[in-house]
């Protein structure tokens, strides 16, 4: 075959061409589907520094070309990313970003992946910089899109093995894990799904500038940050494990390189050379991503942290569970209110703790401070009067009126077999309740032992039970004494607390869900000292707010809020967790009820006396198919206010021919009355037809001004 009769190569675009539309591609979705709190200002920051950065550094090191595309990839990964409530730290991450790769370089090559030194450099130096990982949610549609284009951006790029070995690797680690623990592979599939992860495995690992030069090194490097990331993840309970994880292993790739070398990657035009056989690296990413995407698509006695057991046939069922958590640093103080339903006497709560609870950290609370807490924090109406159009004055809220969210035994004897597995580790009595602390060791021997003593756990109890004491958790178990309780005078159980030390901020809700009679309520309340508290492995979205709704709310909030918070829910899958408010307990605008007092929030468990409390309120609707993994929680440094608020505008009272103004008052009035009832539908998914009816509004019509001529001769 002659020279003119081979095949023509056509000739390709640089790589990094791909990869910043599909990082463009994938912002511009996060913020207009899944509303990411991305700053115009700051993505500008970001993408405007990192250009620059990488122009000054190409003056300063006296490259021959100025190539913005690196800069661009870091920026658009930082725009994704980064969060930070300071755009001054935003800026000088995307500085930190670019210079790495100038000053951090070994032989050539960069020590770190640029995005992934700026992001660990800012969140460990400043503690104001966070990653959110569950910002992503787990849409198995987003997953199967992340894996194609993922897939089409390494395959450019020449890295496909590094990303697919990476995936292999940790698609093994979580498997197994769950395997291990006895866990349904809903977890690892939820797990696999998150976009944080598919973004970081197809976008930030298979960086060919900062991957080993050869195929071996890049596997070799693929199962090394695979372990690093479990180990951060599993074994240390730390958040953005990932990240870390590459940051640590970075340094390694030089030792790797010398060790298996390789031919150094170059940006070039030239084709991708074909495999064996003549089979592309292109013709096998699309079945690898399909294959991917099929495989993440797959699958899909209420009480929030553990579950209720009961003799016979008696049932108990709790529609809302409200919990406060206090965190700082690793301490964590619990408080747990349950609206228990049943004979008291029959019934024992059981709940997986991090850790061995003495005495001292076992306190039964007052509901009050739970109430208030609720009443500080949840979804409120304002009122407003307008002004008489006749006479302007400044606009004053005449009345803020608060309206509360929705609100929402151990046996006597101990079987010799039963307690050969399971070690009752201490027992207390606190107030009106008796507390046994146990631990096992194997997976069905805390089943065992509470059957044996007569009562009747709940199908499926073993088994996840059984992941807790494989995880070297403790189990919390307590009764109510009716002896104790008659003492003490109280008719209603009061909540339990409890304090421990722990890297885990975390909520099992799985074990709640044994028993549970559908979705059930969970109110989470978060005292921190920095800022807002949102979920790692869950979307956490806030609640609509600030809309104008129709007067008639002011009688019936409680069943709004119901069904807004109903419409949300079917909006969102039941696959999110809802910021209901945020606020610095320092101040509150409008405030509902009077803020905590010190003693009050010391009761909680606040121990800090510097730099105020703020509280997070989280609520969702949840259930074992939509939230198959226990809440795991972070701090933020976002100390921005939210808050769920509703208002209602009151119209002047006057007449139409009062003046002029009056009349084009009262056509934009009309207007307006329209739209609240369209908002209202909106939020509610009710009628609007009913919602005008009740509002006695006609029938929508678009409002017409008064000929011209009729305000010539009109006093």
């Amino acid at each position: 075959m002659t020279r003119e009769e081979l095949p023509r190569r056509r000739p390709r675009l640089d790589p990094r061409i791909y990869q910043i539309s599909m990082l463009a591609s994938l912002l511009v979705y996060g913020v207009f589907r899944l509303d990411f709190e991305v700053r115009p200002a700051t993505a500008v920051a970001l993408l405007g520094t990192a250009l620059l950065t990488q122009y000054a550094c190409t003056r300063l090191f006296r490259l021959p070309v100025f190539d913005p595309k690196s800069a661009l990839i870091s920026g658009l990964s930082l725009c994704l990313l980064l969060r930070s409530s300071s755009l001054q730290l935003a800026i000088l991450a995307a500085a930190v970003t670019i210079g790495s790769k100038f000053f951090l370089r070994w032989r050539g090559k960069h020590i770190f992946n640029p995005t992934n030194f700026g992001l660990m450099a800012m969140i460990v130096a400043t503690g104001k910089v966070w990653v959110s990982p569950g910002q992503w949610g787990n849409a198995a549609f987003l997953a199967f899109l992340f894996a194609c284009l993922g897939g089409l951006v390494v395959n450019r790029a020449e890295r496909s093995d590094v990303t697919y070995a990476f995936l292999s690797f940790y698609l093994a680690l979580l498997f197994g894990r769950a395997l291990w623990l006895g866990a349904p592979f809903a977890i690892p599939l939820h797990q696999l799904a998150n976009g944080a992860f598919l973004l970081f495995t197809f976008f930030m690992i298979s960086d060919p500038k900062t991957t080993p030069d050869s195929r071996a090194g890049r596997i070799l490097f693929a199962g090394l940050v695979a372990l690093v990331a479990g180990t951060i993840t599993f074994v240390l309970y730390r958040t953005n494990g990932l990240l870390y994880a590459l940051a640590l292993c970075s340094p390694v790739v030089p030792l790797i390189d010398l060790l298996l070398p390789g031919k150094r990657h170059a940006w070039r035009r030239e084709p991708i050379v074909t495999l064996t056989g003549g089979v592309t690296v292109k013709r096998l990413t699309v079945p690898a991503a399909v294959a991917l995407g099929l495989l993440l698509s797959a699958g899909t006695a209420h009480a929030f942290c553990g579950f209720y057991v009961a003799k016979a046939d008696s049932k108990l069922f709790n529609k809302a569970s409200q919990v406060v958590l206090v965190r700082d640093d690793d301490h964590t103080v619990l408080t747990m209110a349950n609206d228990y339903k049943g004979d008291l006497k029959e019934f024992a709560i059981v709940i997986p703790v991090p850790t061995f609870l003495e005495r001292g950290q076992i306190h039964v609370a007052d509901k009050g401070l739970i109430d208030h807490l609720d009443a500080y924090s949840a979804p409120r109406l304002t009122e407003y009067y307008d002004e008489d159009p006749c006479t302007p004055v400044q606009p004053m809220m005449m009345e803020d009126r608060a309206v509360g969210g929705v609100a929402g035994g151990v046996a006597a004897g101990v079987s010799a077999k039963a307690e050969s597995r399971v070690r009752i580790e201490a027992s207390y009595t606190v107030g009106e309740y008796d507390i046994l602390i146990l631990s096992a060791k194997e997976s069905h021997s805390l089943a065992d032992w509470l059957k044996e003593n007569g009562y009747r756990v709940p199908p499926g109890a073993a088994r996840v039970l059984g992941g807790y004491i494989k995880q070297g958790m403790h189990f919390f178990v307590a009764k109510v004494n009716l002896k104790e309780q008659g003492k003490l005078g109280y008719s209603a159980l009061r909540p339990l607390q409890v304090a421990y030390t722990s890297p885990k901020f975390m909520l099992p809700i799985r074990l709640g869900m044994v028993n549970a009679d559908g979705p059930q309520e969970l109110f989470v309340y978060a005292l921190t000292r920095k800022g807002r508290v949102e979920t790692t492995n869950y979307r956490t979205v806030k609640l609509p707010s600030s809309q104008e709704v129709p007067l008639f709310i002011k009688d019936e909030f409680g069943a709004f809020y119901k069904s807004l918070f109903a419409a949300q829910v079917k909006k969102e899958e039941m696959r999110t967790v809802f910021l209901e408010y945020a606020w610095n307990m320092g101040s509150c605008d409008p405030c509902s009820s009077e803020p905590l007092g010190a003693d009050e929030l010391k009761e909680l468990g606040v121990t800090w006396g510097d730099g105020g409390t703020f509280l997070s309120r989280l609520h969702l609707r949840y259930d074992a198919p939509h939230f198959p993994e226990d809440l795991v929680f972070q701090e933020t440094a976002d100390e921005e206010s939210f808050q769920g608020l509703y208002v209602l505008r009151h119209p002047w009272a006057g007449k139409p021919n009062e003046c002029k103004a009056a009349r084009a008052y009262f056509r934009e009035v009309g207007k307006r009355q329209d739209k609240e009832a369209v908002t209202l539908a909106s939020l509610t998914g009710w009628d609007v037809s009913k919602i005008r009816g009740k509002m006695h509004l006609k029938t929508k019509v678009a409002a017409k001004d008064e000929p011209w001529w009729k305000e010539i001769w009109t006093n």
